[in-house]
């Protein structure tokens, strides 16, 4: 199976994922890695950062520096910088369809 590159679309359906009514069945999804999800905010918050990151969101490149790196494929040119909570929050839910990889994960 050939992988797609990531855009800012995929960021922009991730933050609306939480937001959105599927009116017509789905296929079967995995579950959201809410595991993942909860050790980022702890992260966020050990580091002293979890209300400046839900005030102004998280700069790509503070994300790097704790490790974050882009999954292969993503585009981090076409994301917006910082990324807002919401979206960082949604995207350690993704488990394997995240843009990026947490080393908390």
């Amino acid at each position: 199976m050939k992988r797609t590159t990531r855009t800012a679309s995929s960021l922009a359906a991730l933050s609306l994922g939480a937001a959105t009514v599927v009116l017509a069945p789905a296929p079967a999804q995995a579950k959201p890695d809410t595991d993942c999800m909860r050790a980022g905010i702890s992260t966020l918050k050990s580091v002293g950062l979890f209300s400046t990151v839900a005030r102004s969101g998280l700069p790509i490149s503070l994300a790097v520096t704790y490790g974050v790196e882009p999954r292969e494929g993503t585009d981090v040119a076409s994301l917006p910088d910082p990324l807002p909570l919401s979206v960082v929050l949604a995207d350690h839910r993704a488990g394997d369809d995240s843009l990026f990889v947490y080393p908390w994960c």
